[in-house]
């Protein structure tokens, strides 16, 4: 799942995106405890991180933030601050209620956003 290795990464990140996450409290163990109280407890934990499973919403934040970078015209990766609102704006995903239970919410994704780029401000209100 998307959110549990954005929680990772941003455990040791000095970005905005980890900054706003450790502020909110998501931590990769809370977002297991929720995931598993929102969706139960599932068989699969080992994968490869090559390929790993994803649910059509988790493809649709990916498929998001990939647009997004697309359209910024910016070189480089997909970052983790691309993913992380990506997940923010599919608004009925488990990754999405996991992240609003631990604290994050609309005004810490649009401090995000600006920080980023204005283009995806804008996506991100029209909910793309």
């Amino acid at each position: 799942m998307c959110l549990f290795e954005i929680s990772y990464t941003y455990r040791f990140g000095t970005s905005l995106a980890a900054k706003l996450l450790r502020e909110s409290g998501v931590t990769l163990f809370k977002v297991r405890e929720e995931t598993v109280k929102l969706l139960g407890k599932s068989d699969m934990y080992i994968f490869s991180p090559e390929h790993p499973p994803l649910t059509e919403a988790a493809q649709k934040a990916m498929d998001w933030a990939i647009n997004e970078k697309l359209k910024s015209g910016e070189t480089g990766e997909v970052t983790t601050s691309h993913l992380l609102l990506g997940i923010w704006a599919q608004k009925e995903s488990a990754g999405h209620k996991i992240m609003a239970m631990l604290g994050f919410d609309d005004d810490k994704a649009k401090e995000l956003a600006k920080s980023m780029d204005t283009e995806i401000i804008l996506s991100f209100k029209k909910g793309h």
